[in-house]
């Protein structure tokens, strides 16, 4: 009987999963789009999106709360931490480069950012930031580029990389480019 409840479950998790990555898709390309838009793109009726997610807030705040988990996983997994400054960063660029989709969404509806949950410096900011002194300590990033302009810049790159990457240029491409700019900026002259 147990196991039933966890077919259960890993259904309702993959229901769960695929209707925030339709309402991620859907919301990027068209930030006004009703529940029912999102019932359509992620294959449910409207009824289950609504069982899941009562009122379009909740979708909007379940959104908010995968994105932040996302950033956190992508940071831990770049263990920026190890090893040499550059490298980290790098590691921290292939990371959120894979969840291009969540930040993109981000870009599009800036007010995500603006909810009670992102208001609070993060430990990945603090960590982030910390490399980024430690970058400079070293003298392995350029003491002219702050740590605000760099961390601006990282975002910046990294959505031109993401935008290159839907169209025409291979996502690897888009990478490499995003990857070889950093490199660039933060050496030391």
């Amino acid at each position: 009987m147990s196991e039933g409840v966890v077919t259960e479950t890993g259904v309702r998790a993959r229901t769960r999963r695929a209707i925030l990555d339709a309402a991620i898709e859907t919301l990027t390309k068209q930030p006004s789009a009703t529940l029912a838009d999102i019932a359509a793109a992620a294959n449910v009726g409207r009824t289950t999106v609504h069982r899941y997610f009562a009122e379009r807030s909740d979708l909007i705040d379940a959104i908010s709360h995968d994105a932040l988990d996302k950033i956190s996983q992508s940071t831990q997994r770049a263990r920026l931490e190890d090893g040499p400054v550059p490298a980290a960063l790098a590691r921290l660029c292939q990371e959120y480069f894979e969840h291009a989709d969540i930040f993109q969404l981000l870009f599009t509806m800036p007010d995500l950012v603006t909810r009670p949950e992102w208001e609070e410096e993060s430990e990945d900011d603090r960590l982030l930031m910390r490399l980024i002194e430690r970058g400079h300590a070293e003298g392995s990033i350029d003491p002219a580029m702050t740590k605000e302009w760099l961390l601006q810049l990282l975002w910046s790159m990294l959505y031109t990389a993401w935008e290159l990457g839907r169209g025409k240029t291979p996502k690897h491409e888009a990478l490499t480019l995003c990857l070889r700019s950093l490199e660039k900026v933060i050496a030391v002259s």
